[in-house]
C-alpha cells in the first residue's frame, strides 16, 4: 500500500512513524513534511490548501490512501478533491469538518443531538458579547468561531480581556466555564461506525501550573490512571455516536477522526470542543501505544469497512510527550536558531519534529512548537522520566518547555 500524508507538524511525524511500522505500507510519502519526516518518508512540495494539487500528487504517486493531517486543508475541502479522483481519503468533507471550522455549527449539532456541552451564545457585536459574559459570569470563556490554530480561546477572570478578545474576532462563541479535569478522546469513523482510541490528557497553557496564554498544546500523556472505569464507552454513547448520527442525518457522513475535548464535571462529561483531525500533541502518545497496524486501520475508515475491522490492540505501559517551543511562543516565534542534541540516546525516548527546517545543512527552528520529545515506560512516571531526561539533552537558544507535564503526584 502507498500512503500519502498531508501536513508538516509533530502530528504528521507521529502519523508517519506509525504508518512506517505497518508491514502493509510499502511506500510512505508526505507533503510537505519536515526534516524528521524526510528520514522515513519521501517528501513532496505542495500547497496543502489546494485540493487539485493534492489530488494530482496522489494520482502521480499512485496513492492507495491519503491521510489529511491538519484542520485547514480539511475545512478547505482537500479530502473532497481527493475522493473525487477515486482515491480513498482519511479525513472528513469540508461540510463535515465545520464541526471544527465553526464553533457555532458544532454547538448547533451538539444541541440537536442532545450531546452534553456548555451553555453558550454566538455573538457578532460587542454588545452581544458583553451581555453573554454577564449572563455566565467569570471565569469568562470566549472562543473565536473560526479556525485559530488552537489559540483562539481565552479563559480569563478579566472581563475587559474577554471583551477585547471578542472585539478582535468577527464572530465568537461565549460559553459557561466547565470545571473539572480535561481529557481528549479520538474516535475513528467511517461514516457510520465509530471506534474509540485510548484517551489522553494534554496541557494547553504555556507555563507550569497551567499559567500563561493558551497554546496549541505543550505536552500530553496516556493512559490516564485516574479515569473512571467505563468512561470511554460513556463518552462514545453520550457524545461521539450521537454526533456522528446527527451529521449523517444531515447528509454529512463523517469519515476520519473526530476529536472530542471534554471536561469531567460533577454532572458528567461535557464537550469543550470538537476537532476534525488528530489532536497535537495527544496523537504523539496515543499512536505510540497503539499496536494495531495504523495503515490498515485508516484505510478501513476511508473505505467504509471499519465495522468489520478487528478490535484495537495497545502496547502496555505509558507514553508522555513534552513540547520544546521556540522563543516567544505562543506569540510570534523566533525562527532560524539551530537545534542540537536531536539523538538524545535515552532508553525509551525519541524525538518527533514539528516546526523545523534545514538551513545550511543544520536543523533549525521554523515554527512555534519545534519538537516533541516522547518518553515511554512501564507507567506514566517512568515515561515522564525518560521524556525529561531526553529533553535535557536538547539545545535551542531561547527554547522553553513545561516541567510539569504528566506530573500526577
Amino acid at each position: 500500500m502507498r500512503v500519502l500524508v498531508i501536513g508538516s507538524g509533530g502530528r504528521e511525524h507521529a502519523l508517519c512513524r506509525g504508518l512506517k511500522l505497518d508491514p502493509s505500507v510499502a511506500e510512505l510519502h508526505c507533503a510537505p513534511g519536515n526534516p524528521g519526516i524526510a528520514e522515513i518518508a519521501t517528501t513532496h512540495q505542495v500547497n496543502v490548501l489546494d485540493g487539485t494539487a493534492v489530488a494530482d500528487l496522489a494520482e502521480d504517486i499512485g496513492a492507495d490512501l491519503v491521510v489529511v493531517g491538519p484542520e485547514a486543508p480539511l475545512v478547505a475541502g482537500v479530502a473532497d478533491a481527493v475522493r473525487e479522483r477515486g482515491v480513498p481519503c482519511f479525513g472528513p468533507s469540508a461540510e463535515a469538518a465545520r464541526i471544527e471550522g465553526s464553533k457555532s455549527f458544532a454547538k448547533e449539532v451538539m444541541n440537536a443531538a442532545g450531546v452534553p456541552t456548555a451553555r453558550s451564545f454566538t455573538c457578532v457585536t460587542p454588545e452581544e458579547a458583553a451581555d453573554a459574559l454577564d449572563a455566565f459570569g467569570p471565569p469568562y470563556v470566549v472562543k473565536d468561531d473560526g479556525l485559530a490554530a488552537g489559540k483562539g480561546v481565552v479563559v480569563t477572570e478579566d472581563r475587559e480581556a474577554a471583551l477585547a478578545h471578542a472585539a478582535a474576532c468577527e464572530r465568537v462563541v461565549v460559553e459557561e466555564f466547565l470545571d473539572g479535569p480535561e481529557l481528549s478522546l479520538f474516535a475513528l469513523c467511517d461514516g457510520q461506525t465509530a471506534v474509540a482510541l485510548q484517551p489522553a490528557q494534554d496541557f494547553k497553557r504555556a507555563l507550569d501550573g497551567d499559567e500563561g496564554p493558551n497554546t496549541g498544546g505543550m505536552g500530553a500523556y496516556t493512559p490516564l490512571p485516574w479515569a473512571p472505569e467505563g468512561l470511554t464507552e460513556q463518552i462514545m454513547e453520550e457524545v461521539v455516536r450521537p454526533t456522528v448520527a446527527e451529521l449523517a442525518q444531515r447528509g454529512l457522513p463523517y469519515t476520519g477522526v473526530l476529536y472530542a475535548g471534554l471536561a469531567l464535571t460533577g454532572k458528567g462529561p461535557r464537550v469543550i470542543e470538537f476537532n476534525a483531525r488528530f489532536g497535537d500533541p495527544e496523537t504523539q502518545v496515543v499512536l505510540d501505544r497503539l499496536e494495531t497496524p495504523l495503515g490498515g486501520l485508516l484505510l478501513a475508515c476511508a473505505t467504509g469497512r471499519l465495522g468489520g475491522h478487528e478490535a484495537l490492540r495497545y502496547r502496555g505501559g505509558a507514553a508522555v510527550t513534552v513540547v520544546l517551543a521556540a522563543e516567544n511562543y505562543p506569540g510570534e516565534p523566533v525562527k532560524g536558531d539551530p537545534v542540537e542534541g536531536l539523538n538524545p540516546q535515552v532508553e525509551g525516548a525519541y524525538v518527533l519534529h514539528a516546526g523545523t527546517a534545514v538551513q545550511n545543512g543544520k536543523i533549525v527552528a521554523n515554527g512555534g512548537r519545534v519538537l516533541n520529545v516522547v518518553g515511554t515506560g512501564a507507567d506514566v512516571a517512568a515515561a515522564r522520566a525518560a521524556a525529561y531526561e531526553a529533553m535535557a539533552r536538547l539545545r535551542l537558544r531561547g527554547g522553553h518547555y513545561r516541567s510539569d507535564i504528566a506530573a500526577l503526584g
